[in-house]
This record gives structure tokens, sequence and C-alpha cells, in this order.
């Protein structure tokens, strides 16, 4: 696995069954949990079977950063749904996007949801620490993530054909690459996952040689986490 720009390689991976990494990732007993990594790179699919085995509620950062400035969204995702999760209110959010551009709906959570899941590109960003109890990485190949993503949006056509979804990814990461190169989420993390691939049943999990335990790379979520 060749990971994206800056970002560290992580070795020693485990293919562990996924309701043991759920045990795990809940042992803390968290109430907010970030999906956050690469475009591409698996994190819809990790969440997708982490919502259908406990039952969480699930925020899509696309939808809170939909027509917003890119990376631009964070007091939108703090204000607008983290705060009320965190006193226990239900949610439903209309970005101030979707009211200009008359997007139907709203970002919906239930009233005292025990595990929200928040998923996408900057979903652990550092300004939105001290809201998330959880952070997973999910790492991976940095061209196979590529190749993914954009067959992926070539066959929904959300952004056109083949040529203006190509000419949208390489938009896209010219705003993602030195925005994770500059938020280091990984050093946040509490597990890295590798994201391509893999049993739906099981996941494959960064360990540390030394301790036997999974490698994060830093639960600093406030600070600098190792290099």
């Amino acid at each position: 696995m060749r990971p994206g720009p800056g970002e560290p390689v992580f070795g020693n991976w485990q293919t562990i069954p996924l309701d043991e990494f759920v045990e795990r990732l809940l042992s803390t007993r968290p109430r907010v949990v970030a999906v956050d990594g690469r475009s591409g790179g698996g994190k819809s699919t990790l969440t997708d079977r982490l919502a259908g085995l406990l039952g969480a509620a699930v925020v899509q950062v696309d939808d809170v950063a939909w027509n917003a400035p890119m990376f631009g969204w964070s007091e939108l995702l703090a204000h607008g749904v983290l705060e009320p999760v965190r006193r226990g209110e239900a949610v439903a959010y209309r970005p101030p996007a979707w009211d200009e551009h008359g997007r139907a709906g709203s970002i919906d959570v239930p009233a005292g949801a025990s595990l929200v899941l928040v998923e996408g590109v900057g979903a652990g960003r550092r300004e939105l620490a001290g809201l998330i109890d959880g952070l997973v990485w999910v790492q991976s190949d940095f061209a196979e993530a590529e190749r993914r993503g954009i067959a992926r949006d070539i066959a929904s056509g959300v952004n056109g054909d083949a040529r203006t979804t190509t000419a949208f990814w390489h938009e896209w990461m010219a705003s993602e690459i030195p925005f994770l190169q500059h938020d280091r989420p990984w050093d946040r993390a509490d597990f890295v996952v590798a994201g391509i691939g893999g049993d739906p049943a099981a996941v494959m999990v960064a360990f540390d040689a030394a301790s036997g335990e999974p490698s994060s790379a830093g639960s600093d979520r406030f600070g600098v986490g190792n290099e």
C-alpha cells in the first residue's frame, strides 16, 4: 500500500472480525465517532457496515459541505449537527446552501442518539476534536483510491461524463491533498484500518508491533501525534 502525500505508512496489518473491532471501538463508550480518510478510500463502505451492525445514526460530511467552500464547513458541522447531538437534542439541519440551491430534506439525527458516525474527508479535522470521541483513519493506496473514486463517480454521473468527472476529481485533489497534509488526522486516530477490499465480516487493522495493540499514531486530539 502506498498512501497519499504526507501520510505515514502503517504496518503490521491484522485482519480481525468486524464484531471484535466494534467491541474495541466502543470500549470507551463514545457518542460521536469520525470515520475519516481520502476520497475513494473505503470510508463509506466501513461506515455502512458499522451502522448496519450497531444501528448508529450516520452524518455524511458531503451533505454538510454541499455547495460550501472546499473544507470551509467545520462550523456548519459543529454548530448545526455535533453540538446539538452532544446535548442529546434531535437534529434536522439544513445548511445554508440547501436553501440557496433549493435542496429538499434535512440532515437528521434522532434525539438521544447513543452513537453517531460522521463520515467523510475531514470528519476528524482538528477544529472538531472537542466534539468527537473517537476517530478511525481509513488508510488506502493513493492510486487505487483514485481509480475507484473516479470509476464510482462516472457510474453515478454526479459530476457529468468521464472527462468532466476526471477533471473535477483532480480539481478536488488540489484542495484535499494540502488540507490533509496540514491537518494530519491520522496523528489523532484511535484506529487505523485498511479501506480497500477485504471480507465484509472483517476489518484489517494496523497493530503496533511492540505493544500488540491497534496502532494509534496519537490519541492526543488537541496536539500533534507521533510522526
